[in-house]
């Protein structure tokens, strides 16, 4: 396959060069920039010298329609504009932001601030959370990729919505994030001096992610729900750690919530039902495409703590993409994924 990646030069970019460099199907990458036409790619990041000496090229659609694929890891409110002229091209298109997830236009204007993309275009577009939309994902020619806090979220917590074991009327989820979630662009927040040393909070209760956890929410177990979430971040580099806090159905065990888990992601390869608390944590999957999960009840108040655990720029990012590509190809979701994790 020949892959092109639009926005190259940010976080998620470099993660789809890495792992495609690896993908036994991927015969050529082209690597384009908005604004940074004809630097040589290994000049601005020297890790990739003798591996990718290559000068970025400037967004070309005669060049992007004969790609097999074309990933688009921009700022929102980018792709709204860049992906419509492609579309019935032939490429298959992987939005990493989150121009094409939100469905209500009103919604995402709202939420993003930002003009949205046409509408006959947002309605072509497939929702990429793949242990739960691979049929359409197959057929699919636009995928929106799922942001990162949802996909740590809806993960861990949707089994147990659509098989009736926590209300979904009442979830509270507390999100925390390392800084590579805010881009590579520096700002106050991400600065060294600011973020290090220091746990901070961020757009309470008003989160772009909060519509995308209900929308998937209805879409996947059919029930309409309003969620109190809220992120935070954390002075580390990589990983999503999200907690959700739910009441549990009357009657409903500990190994009922731990048998749902992992009775639905028994045949997903990257999703792994974590048995011990002491065993979760961001660095388990540093680096990988998998989600950990883990789930406890309290029985003193009836209520489950939910945790879903995901490197943010893999499976948050460039991995679910590239997993969703594999879907849409007819190939093993591993293939190009293997890598394990960092852990150091």
């Amino acid at each position: 396959m020949k892959v092109s990646i639009i926005g190259a030069t940010g976080y998620g970019g470099l993660e789809l060069l890495r792992f495609l460099h690896n993908h036994k199907e991927v015969v050529e990458i082209g690597l384009f920039t908005s604004s940074e036409e004809g630097t040589v790619f290994s000049d601005k990041f020297p890790h990739l010298t003798n591996i990718y000496n290559q000068p970025l090229l400037k967004i070309d659609y005669d060049v992007l329609a004969k790609s097999d694929v074309v990933f688009a890891s921009t700022p929102s409110g980018v792709s709204s504009t860049l992906f419509p002229p492609l579309v019935n091209l032939g490429p298959k298109l992987i939005d990493l932001s989150g121009d094409f997830r939100l469905k209500n236009l009103e919604s995402y204007e709202s939420w993003y601030k930002k003009k949205p993309a046409p509408k006959e275009v947002v309605e072509k577009s497939v929702y990429g959370l793949t242990e739960w939309n691979e049929a359409a994902i197959k057929k699919s020619e636009l995928i929106a990729n799922p942001g990162c806090y949802p996909t740590a979220v809806l993960l861990s917590i949707l089994p147990l919505i659509k098989h009736q074991l926590i209300d979904p009327s009442f979830l509270v989820i507390d999100a925390k994030s390392g800084i590579s979630g805010a881009g590579n662009k520096p700002s106050n927040t991400t600065h060294y001096s600011e973020a290090n040393e220091s746990f901070s909070i961020y757009k309470i209760n008003e989160h772009q992610h909060i519509p995308e956890i209900e929308q998937a929410i209805s879409m996947f177990t059919d029930t309409e729900t309003t969620i109190t979430f809220n992120t935070h971040l954390v002075p580390m580099t990589r990983g999503i750690l999200a907690t959700s806090y739910a009441q549990v159905t009357e009657g409903v065990t500990q190994q009922q919530l731990v048998d749902c888990l992992t009775s639905t992601y028994e045949k997903h390869p990257f999703v792994r039902v974590i048995q011990e608390a002491s065993s979760i944590g961001t660095n388990r999957v540093k680096g990988s495409n998998y989600c950990d999960i883990y789930v406890k009840l309290d029985e003193r108040t009836n209520r489950a703590t939910i945790i879903g655990v995901i490197d943010n720029l893999v499976k948050g990012a460039a991995g679910q993409a590239i997993q969703n590509m594999n879907v849409q190809f007819g190939l093993p979701q591993q293939t190009g994924l293997q890598l394990v994790p960092y852990f150091i």
